[in-house]
């Protein structure tokens, strides 16, 4: 019954404009006036009626509009300077912009209408040109915006203008943030070092970004989004490629990283983590608050302007990390590619707090994978180490039995990659590294990934130096050969975080393997020439006994000298090792010897000779033990 009754109102009034109208014009008047008084009168509702019964009237006002709207539009789009340089006159556009985005609305549902269609023809024709103003408006104040910004704390303290160094002297400044560059035609925010990222940029100022929103709402409305978007990322993408530019950060292929020498690859790496941490912390999530200002109320369109502008700097900066990722495994890499791992790791929150529209997910899922990537090389580098350990030769042995290169590289690699415990805990931990379970303690089983992962390393080490030992033929050399190398490895494990991976058990092992070295080199050098002191029975007749005597201290001084002259050359570079040995050497030695000697002055036959059978006194024994084991030195 509403329904009917309105359009009874609806009648009665088109039928007192038909009435009273002498010309179109008076009609439309009196149309105007009615929807003016009541919006039930609506120039739509008013006008269909007319329209639909032929009546040329209501394509007349159509006209009229259009022609009002074309002339105040076309006296703008010819204007030879920037609209938005006057208030007055980017408003006056910005309505008449208005005028024809409301007509065209309201008139396309009588489209059908072969008058009413033509004249919609004419005002897309029109909705077009006024479009490609506006565009070169927008980016005219993108441009000139860019030259007036200012950087701002998100307490919106100004910091002013600040200036970037790119001097390689100020490379051991952590980070950078974005400021002005020096060409003056063609100026661009670049970055100078801070020390936190608490900060944000006002790449453009306020009322540029209230009047940047005021047309893409009008462009957006009309149709024009994608093209709005388009000129918005090109300008903003200029400016976040030259800021990450000024960083110090090279455009490079993956082709290109993989070639570069390590050296000059080890300085692009800390600044493409400068880079990184800039971009994520400050620069993305300042073009993200930038768009959304400019597109307050259409998201889509501000999430695929966002992704166009940080699409091609983040696929920059991922792919310098990529190609370090499937880059050499070689060992000394490890380090770097940490870095490279624990950056992205860190930047993780930023990637999904700023990439968290659907645009932008595939570069989110690109930055997992990669970081995913760079801990399967971390992973890959260890097996090269395991690798280099298995393969390093035996076949020359080290002078005097000292330490082997390949024992004093592990063991500083594995303290050095130590001080990243807790990210090479996170990278074995995500793996399913099967290390053979023949080769480690049962007790293991429990242990962290890290934890078997370097037991493993250190089992290979070990087999490794006792297939060297092999190498001497003088048994007392190899056992100071392996003295040497145990001795080394655990003083390394106890002053390093590989003693709390390792465990008390293992030290405990190891250091009694240590003690047994030590036993088995005094055994072999020691107990022959202990032997030759040995006293016979007292039974025997007084000549026996002193020819027996004779033959001892000769044999006795024989085989120390042969002793000392060969161990002189031998080394034990632990000092607090070497005078244990000497000291358990000297209590062994010391004693039967004294012994020895005394009974040997109980024989006058012997004594008789005693200048020229007995070389040394206990003193010189003494003396010449205290010489030993110092590789030659004196």
């Amino acid at each position: 019954m509403a329904e009917n009754g309105e359009e009874k109102l609806l009648a009665v009034a088109r039928h007192i404009a038909k009435t009273l109208g002498q010309n179109d014009t008076m009609a439309d008047d009196i149309l105007q006036i009615f929807s003016n008084f009541d919006g039930r009168f609506s120039r739509e509702k008013l006008s269909e009626k007319m329209v639909d019964d032929n009546n040329p009237r209501g394509c007349a006002a159509l006209e009229r509009a259009l022609h009002a709207l074309d002339r105040q539009i076309s006296q703008y789009v010819a204007l030879d300077h920037p609209i938005w340089a006057q208030t007055a006159d980017s408003s006056a556009f910005l309505d008449a912009i208005d005028g024809l985005i409301r007509t065209i609305r309201d008139w396309s549902p009588m489209a059908a209408d072969k008058s009413v269609g033509a004249c919609l023809v004419r005002a897309d024709d029109l909705m077009q040109q006024a479009m490609f103003r506006v565009e070169d408006e927008f980016r005219s104040l993108m441009d000139r915006g860019a030259e007036s910004f200012e950087l701002s704390r998100s307490n919106h303290e100004s910091t002013g203008n600040l200036s970037f160094d790119s001097d390689e002297d100020n490379e051991e400044n952590e980070e950078g943030l974005l400021n002005n560059g020096a060409d003056l035609d063609h100026q661009i925010p670049v970055a100078q070092p801070v020390t936190d990222y608490d900060i944000v940029i006002d790449a453009l100022p306020s009322g540029t970004i209230n009047d940047l929103h005021e047309i893409a709402k009008r462009m957006v409305v009309a149709g024009f989004g994608k093209e709005c978007s388009h000129v918005y990322s090109t300008c903003r993408r200029e400016f976040l490629e030259e800021s990450i530019s000024r960083l110090g950060l090279q455009k490079l292929s993956i082709d290109e990283v993989q070639k570069m020498p390590w050296q000059e690859l080890e300085d692009e790496i800390e600044r493409w983590s400068k880079a990184a941490n800039v971009a994520l912390r400050i620069l993305f999530p300042s073009e993200r608050r930038l768009c959304d200002r400019v597109f307050f109320g259409f998201s889509s369109d501000a999430d695929l302007s966002f992704m166009e502008v940080c699409r091609g700097s983040t696929i920059q900066l991922l792919n310098f990390a990529d190609a370090i990722a499937i880059g050499s495994r070689s060992p000394e890499r490890l380090f770097k590619v940490l870095d490279v791992f624990e950056t992205l790791r860190d930047l993780m929150p930023e990637f999904d707090s700023v990439f968290s529209d659907q645009y932008c997910l595939v570069l989110r899922n690109e930055a997992i994978t990669i970081w995913k990537r760079l801990g399967e090389a971390i992973r890959g580098i260890f097996m090269e180490l395991e690798n280099l350990i298995r393969r390093d030769p035996a076949k020359t042995a080290v002078p005097g039995g000292g330490l082997h290169p390949i024992t004093r590289y592990v063991m500083n690699y594995l303290r050095a990659a130590c001080r990243s415990r807790q990210t090479l805990e996170q990278v074995f931990d995500e793996s399913n590294v099967v290390v053979p379970s023949n080769k480690l303690d049962d007790r293991r089983a429990s242990s962290s990934s890290m934890s078997v992962q370097i037991a493993w390393i250190m089992e290979l080490l070990e087999s490794n130096l006792e297939m060297k030992s092999k190498i001497y033929r003088d048994s007392a050399l190899c056992s100071v050969f392996m003295m040497n190398n145990g001795r080394y490895i655990v003083q390394k494990v106890k002053d390093s975080e590989l003693e709390s991976l390792l465990g008390d058990d293992w030290i405990r092992k190891h250091t009694a393997k240590v003690r047994q070295y030590c036993t088995n080199y005094q055994r072999s050098s020691w107990n022959k020439i202990l032997g030759t002191l040995k006293l016979d029975n007292s039974s025997l007749a007084s000549n026996a006994i002193a020819k027996s005597m004779k033959e001892k201290i000769k044999s006795f001084n024989s085989q120390f000298e042969d002793v000392c002259k060969t161990q002189s050359s031998w080394v034990v570079f632990d000092q607090q090792l070497r005078e244990e040995l000497r000291i358990s050497v000297s209590r062994l030695l010391l004693p039967a010897y004294r012994n020895f000697m005394g009974r040997l002055q109980c024989i006058p036959e012997v004594m008789r000779n005693a200048d020229r059978l007995i070389r040394y006194s206990v003193e010189d024994i003494e003396a010449r033990i205290n010489e030993l084991l110092e590789g030659g030195r004196k």
